[in-house]
């Protein structure tokens, strides 16, 4: 057994001032961490606690990087016949082009994290919007293959680098400026956000740099003419893809912009009890992480569940093409799905809000919900009963719906769990095994003639597993019985 007290003081410079002078001790016990807080005065939290209307504009800021990185993460899939045929590339070049996002997050999850922990949201924030801007840049430097290549990775890599941030801040945002009947929901907003860039993209890539490769086959008695075609072809292809990167480098250097203005780390007085106590320094966050066993069952049902399923969506097209949904058709399921799972997320966000203290509830109704709907695709694919474009529509959907919108629930369990760890430790490594999970899903997709079937069936053992285990955990609130103290 350990045992650590945690003083809010006037002398740290990660705390507030003297708004709550209480102490936390905080003992960890067979892997378990239990928070005791001892009153040392009778000050009136609704009196030293303050929330500020700002909040909204800091969550809009940074929800506008979120959605830049993913919808910058995501160029190249929905462009990439385009992109192949005008520079050369191979499906190989758009395939490292995007996983240049989970490999990058994996490189920088713990030295952003630091960055949270202890140069706080604004240096954080700071830092990715220039990754973003930087990265967007490289993109426009030439056209010209092979020079375009090095250009582009370099720019999905630094871009790769934001992920963390872009990710895994959500909950530390909504904890240091939001209220307790709002946190749950600020984490929905700013989450989804990376998902609607993700969304965006797939619609405003094709419109911005529409496929010309229908007509490259044509042929003609002059081949001198032929050639001069083809030419000319090309060429209005990179044309298309450059003004494409220009509007997102211009852009990306606007959301850089807003940041600079004004993005505080923190507000002056804090919105909740919990908020004023000082967190664990990093190390001594990190060591409570690996010995918190609850904490590991809730990485590892997210990781595992999220993860493969984030992944088979990308490769849904190539699912659905046998059942003739051509890949157009498959890229707005692709938008709509995630637009429903971004609603779906905010709605029952809300619901956990006011009804606090059973977020185990609503993780077992969406995985229990979510597992039927996939088994209901599954059974259209494989055709056991009748097949329909509206039914694959419908239980795509409604399974994306009701999956994402347990990633906050996810978020602020973990956060209640680990309390007083900071909430940016956290959540990166949560996010860290989430990734970790599509790259295995990714790489064993990689082996040749293995077909498409798996992919189904892996998806939905790796979301119905999770419901024995989510049974199984036990709900512990830390975070929450500090902000529901009553003085009298």
């Amino acid at each position: 057994m350990s045992t650590e007290k945690l003083l809010v003081n006037e002398e740290s410079p990660r705390t507030y001032q003297s708004i709550y002078p209480a102490e936390v001790t905080v003992t960890t016990v067979q892997d378990e961490i239990h928070t005791t807080v001892v009153h040392q005065s009778v000050i009136d939290p609704d009196k030293e606690t303050h929330v500020y209307k700002r909040r909204w504009y800091v969550l809009l800021v940074y929800c506008l990087v979120a959605f830049t990185q993913g919808g910058y993460w995501n160029t190249w899939g929905p462009i990439a016949a385009t992109s192949e045929d005008a520079f050369g590339w191979s499906d190989a070049d758009i395939a490292l082009l995007s996983n240049w996002g989970p490999i990058s997050y994996i490189l920088a999850a713990f030295a952003m994290s630091w960055v949270v922990d202890v140069k706080g949201l604004r240096w954080a924030c700071v830092g990715t919007a220039v990754m973003i801007a930087v990265g967007a840049g490289a993109r426009c430097i030439t056209d010209q293959p092979p020079y375009i290549k090095w250009t582009v990775n370099i720019g999905q890599f630094l871009n790769g680098l934001a992920g963390p941030v872009a990710m895994g801040v959500p909950p530390v945002l909504s904890a240091v400026w939001f209220p307790v009947k709002e946190r749950t929901t600020a984490t929905a907003i700013s989450t989804i956000l990376n998902s609607i860039g993700v969304g965006v993209s797939f619609a405003l890539g094709p419109y911005m740099v529409p496929d010309r490769t229908t007509n490259a086959n044509s042929t003609t008695s002059n081949i001198s003419e032929t050639n001069t075609t083809d030419d000319d072809r090309i060429s209005q292809e990179r044309h298309d893809v450059m003004l494409y990167m220009y509007v997102e480098a211009a852009w990306a250097v606007f959301v850089l912009v807003l940041v600079l203005v004004y993005f505080p780390a923190k507000p002056p007085k804090p919105p909740t009890l919990s908020a004023s106590v000082e967190r664990m320094d990093f190390m001594t966050g990190a060591k409570c992480l690996v010995r918190n066993s609850k904490f590991w069952v809730i990485c590892a049902t997210y990781g595992i569940s999220l993860g493969v399923f984030n992944c088979w969506q990308s490769v849904l097209d190539v699912i659905l093409k046998p059942h003739n949904i051509h890949e157009d058709e498959a890229g707005w399921l692709g938008f709509y799905s995630i637009l429903a799972g971004c609603v779906g997320s905010v709605v029952l966000a809300r619901f956990a809000d006011v009804f606090s203290r059973h977020m185990k509830m609503f993780l077992l109704f969406l995985y229990i919900s979510g597992t039927a709907c996939f088994i209901w695709f599954t059974l259209l694919i494989n055709g056991t009963i009748p097949n329909s474009t509206y039914s694959l529509y419908a239980a795509i959907i409604l399974a994306t719906l009701l999956l994402n919108a347990s990633v906050p629930l996810y978020f602020e369990m973990a956060c209640e769990v680990t309390y007083p760890v900071s909430e940016g430790i956290t959540n990166f490594v949560l996010t860290l095994v989430n990734n970790v999970g599509g790259l295995v899903f990714l790489l064993v997709n990689m082996i040749p003639h293995l077909g498409t079937a798996w992919e189904n069936w892996a998806c939905l053992g790796a979301i119905a597993s999770c419901i024995p285990v989510l049974f199984l955990i036990k709900e512990n609130y830390n975070r929450l019985e500090v902000d529901e103290i009553k003085h009298k």
